[in-house]
């Protein structure tokens, strides 16, 4: 991408490529270290994140060429036989998720703590099993991050070592999974600073709560569908996210979907060559005093005719630190505005959020 001078006050004062509810951001300039241009991006990225809480990003500086080899490196996985692979699923009440997860093969409860829907929806009530089946890893018990003993008393389940494919001609997973990890980490804490700024408060707020964060990255993979979806039956059932944001790469396969919250439609989002959608979750709109909006999203299964095409998607987690408390921000909130939420802390919110998909 052809990057505009930094003088350019077009650009400088008009990050967005394409306006609407989910807007297209270019960050290209203000990854240069422009303070005007980062300061125009924290005030696209808050309008955004008044909205809808979508938002698509281009100009991140990802180099397609890890991203096409990730993406064939998981693909790759998920053509093994399954029966191969099935020692990788994560063991029954695995909070961290990591590993291999089978949605496809039975009912999934999305009842939380108290009968609740730990996914935020009202119905509490059992849905049929998402065409999905699901690959994570964490930074989390990888050598060289900080071991039990630095990280907060509850927080020890995360240390345990991911669950890496084993498998002849797969050499390469882990390694494009690590950089890509990596990249994603700079690019996300890069959000927050922007965030930060986009909400009245110092660039570099956030940084100390993410200096030992406990994101997932994830892969999606939902198979070519062989028999027809019964009612209510997606490839991912709607749900809000728990962290401060979710960076995804998407194919062009399509079928991502967010609720407009003025009509309560389903709107598609869509598919923009080497870019990321990202949203924010709902320690993101906790933090905000619901000034943000963490918004309902699902992934339609295709139309029959096609059926025969697979889908993948990558999603980022980013979450805080394990002890970091989730309270009302100091600029989102006066007299006439009080806080809305009792805080939080991040490590509870989200195995709280996750203990659903683990039963």
């Amino acid at each position: 991408m052809t990057q505009a001078s930094p003088t350019s006050a077009s650009v400088v004062d008009s990050p967005v490529l394409l306006d609407g509810y989910i807007p297209q951001i270019d960050l290209s300039l203000a990854l240069t270290g422009d303070p005007d241009a980062r300061a125009a991006v924290g005030r696209a990225l808050d309008k955004a994140c008044r909205t809808s809480g979508f938002f698509v990003l281009s100009g991140h500086g990802i180099d397609r060429g890890l991203i096409d080899r990730v993406l064939d490196a998981t693909r790759r996985f998920f053509h093994v036989p399954l029966e191969q692979r099935r020692h990788l699923v994560a063991p029954p009440g695995d909070v961290t998720l990591r590993g291999l997860r089978l949605f496809h093969e039975g009912r999934v409860s999305t009842k939380g703590r108290d009968g609740a829907s730990a996914d935020g929806l009202a119905t509490g009530l059992d849905s049929p099993p998402d065409l999905c089946e699901l690959f994570t890893m964490n930074r989390a018990g990888e050598p060289g991050v900080p071991d039990t003993a630095e990280l907060a008393e509850g927080a020890e389940v995360w240390t345990r070592p991911n669950r890496w494919p084993d498998l002849a001609g797969l050499e390469d997973f882990r390694p494009a999974w690590l950089e890509y990890y990596g990249e994603l980490e700079h690019l996300a804490l890069e959000v927050m600073r922007f965030f930060a700024l986009g909400l009245e408060l110092d660039e570099h707020y956030f940084d100390g709560l993410f200096d030992n964060h406990l994101t997932n990255l994830c892969a999606n993979y939902y198979p070519p569908i062989t028999t027809p979806p019964v009612d209510g039956q997606f490839r991912k059932f709607p749900h809000t996210d728990s962290g401060t944001l979710t960076i995804l790469y998407q194919d062009e396969e399509g079928g991502l979907q967010v609720v407009d919250r003025s009509t309560g439609e389903w709107v598609d989002v869509p598919f923009i060559e080497n870019s990321f959608v990202v949203n924010i979750g709902d320690l993101m709109a906790i933090w905000t005093n619901n000034r943000w909006v963490s918004t309902h999203h699902r992934i339609l299964p295709p139309p029959p005719e096609k059926w025969d095409r697979e889908r993948i998607s990558m999603p980022f987690f980013h979450t805080p630190n394990w002890s970091a408390v989730i309270e009302c921000l100091p600029s989102c909130t006066d007299a006439a505005t009080p806080p809305a939420h009792e805080p939080v802390h991040s490590g509870e919110y989200l195995e709280y959020k996750v203990v659903g998909l683990t039963a």
